[in-house]
Parts: structure tokens; sequence; C-alpha cells
């Protein structure tokens, strides 16, 4: 009895990277590596902070919209500028796990690449105010989208 191997349980490729090795022929591009990766990790420990700054910044800022008379109530400005701030804190928390990922995986997380800049589109079309910006923008963005759309999709089929 012969079995039909499940597509679905093949292993997909991925790309893999050569993510700085500390071992290398050169002793000097070893140390290059080196420094790199220090770099990369100062980097993280700062995006751990801005995710934490931008999160008391969002506490904050609903803090004193409630507290504004009309008491407990939100206009509909407060609440995109409210979602604006909340993007930013998703956005900066997906930035930290590529960071994250570029150090401990050999494998380019390029999809995770791409839906964090379809985070970052996404958010400036929740905050986008129509009447202040030209057709040419918009157009502008939703080339953008649909680049990355498109984009996301292909990588997510291919890999």
């Amino acid at each position: 009895m012969s079995t039909v191997p499940d597509p679905s349980k093949e292993k997909r490729p991925q790309l893999l990277h050569d993510e700085l090795p500390e071992e290398h022929e050169d002793p000097l591009i070893g140390i290059l590596h080196r420094i790199i990766r220090i770099g990369v990790k100062v980097l993280a420990v700062l995006m751990v902070f801005v995710i934490l700054w931008g999160i008391f910044d969002v506490v904050y800022v609903l803090y004193q919209q409630l507290i504004q008379p009309p008491f407990l109530l939100l206009e509909v400005g407060d609440i995109f500028r409210l979602f604006g701030a909340f993007m930013v804190v998703l956005i900066a928390i997906e930035i930290f796990i590529n960071i994250r990922l570029y150090l401990g995986t050999s494998v380019l997380p390029i999809q995770l690449v791409i839906a964090t800049a379809l985070m970052a589109i996404a958010r400036k079309v929740i905050v986008l105010d129509i009447e202040t910006v030209s057709a040419e923008y918009v157009l502008a963005i939703a080339a953008v989208v649909l680049a990355l759309g498109v984009t996301h999709w292909l990588v997510a089929r291919k890999y």
C-alpha cells in the first residue's frame, strides 16, 4: 500500500541568511560581527524602553481625555488619536520581534517584516484625515497597501 504525502505536512522551504557569525575565517570580520551583534542587542533593549514608554503614553493620554469635560466621554477625534497611539505601540512590538528573530535564528523573517510594514501603513490609514490630504496622497497610500498586501500573499504562498 503506497501512501500519498500530505502537502500540508511537507516542510516548507525557508530563506536562510548568514546572521553575522562570531566565528569567521578573517579575525577582523569576526570582531566586527560581534560588535554589530552587541549593537543589535542594545537596539533590542532600547526598543523595550520605547514600548514601555509608549504604553505609559497611551495610558496617560487616555486618562487626560477621560477626565476632561465631558467627563468619561471621548470624541471621535480622540478615539482616532488613541487608535494611532495603540498602533504605534503594536508596531514597536513587531519591530522588537523582528530584532529578536534576527538575533536568535538563521531564518530571515521576511513575512514578519512585510506584516510590520502592513501594520505601519494600516496605522496611517486609520488616522488619515481625508479632508486634509490630497487625492494623490490617498492613491499613494492605496498603492503601498496593495503592493504590501500582494507581497505578503505571495510570500505566504511560497513559504
